[in-house]
């Protein structure tokens, strides 16, 4: 089985995030970058039917040359070989445009990627890179076997889980529950230094335009101040939050 893991290259979650250029654009200045963490999770998915099953584990990110640190820490985990697509990824449908032209040319069996990326939050690349690959899809994965070219996956909704079968070639996005978070692996040493001698092959994009653009960000509003009122005083209490918070 050859699997395809697709990667985005997303802030830290505790990075201060500002904005250039009249909030037009993201400032990188001082931003660490890390694995997007549902990506993780799948990787983490994919190095098991790698030790269990014999699979093939490739890792695929869209992105320019600053990119590659994130894609070696996904080699030092245990892919066997990585792909960068040159290009910036500007917007969901020229991303999933690329990786299809990376899952058609490689012939992989099964496609997993986070459900979205932490930074955007658009949960559109994985549903379109199937349509565009005409691949059977599952969202929201929290769990998936595979037996053969058969899968029995386990998907979050609301309020509950569903339990679907579907067959090879796959596009999974996945979540926490399809591993847990104590299972995710960090890079030892000798993974790191594996990860050097290891293919990362840079190809150049299909030349895809962008459907949509970015026309400005805005940060949430800071909180505003904190008033303390002595827990004895019931009545302060009621009078703030009836006639200043208006919640009651």
């Amino acid at each position: 089985m050859k699997i395809l893991v697709c990667i985005s290259h997303v802030p830290d979650t505790t990075s201060k995030i500002n904005f250039t250029d009249n909030d037009t654009k993201f400032d990188t200045n001082g931003v660490q970058f890390v694995i997007n963490p549902y990506d993780e999770f799948v990787l983490t998915r994919a190095m098991w039917f790698k030790e269990k099953q014999g699979a093939s584990v490739t890792v695929v990110n869209v992105g320019n040359a600053s990119t590659e640190p994130t894609l070696r820490k996904a080699l030092a985990i245990g892919a066997d070989d990585a792909i960068r697509v040159n290009a910036e990824p500007t917007d969901g449908l020229s991303v999933a445009k690329e990786l299809a032209e990376v899952v058609k040319n490689g012939g992989y069996d099964l496609v997993l990627a986070g459900k979205e990326s932490s930074d955007y939050n658009g949960q559109m690349v994985p549903g379109m890179l199937a349509a565009l690959t005409d691949f059977n899809f599952v969202n929201g994965c929290v769990g998936m076997e595979v037996e053969g070219t058969g899968v029995t996956a386990t998907r979050e909704i609301d309020g509950g889980s569903e339990s679907v079968a579907t067959s090879l070639p796959l596009v999974v996005g996945g979540q926490k529950g399809i591993v847990e978070e104590s299972d995710l692996r960090i890079p030892n040493m000798r993974g790191i230094m594996m990860a050097r001698k290891k293919p990362l092959n840079v190809v150049e994009p299909t030349g895809t335009e962008s459907a949509t653009n970015s026309q400005s960000f805005e940060k949430p509003a800071p909180k505003g101040a904190v008033k303390l009122v002595d827990a004895d005083n019931v009545d302060e209490l009621i009078n703030l939050l009836h006639n200043e918070a208006k919640v009651i």
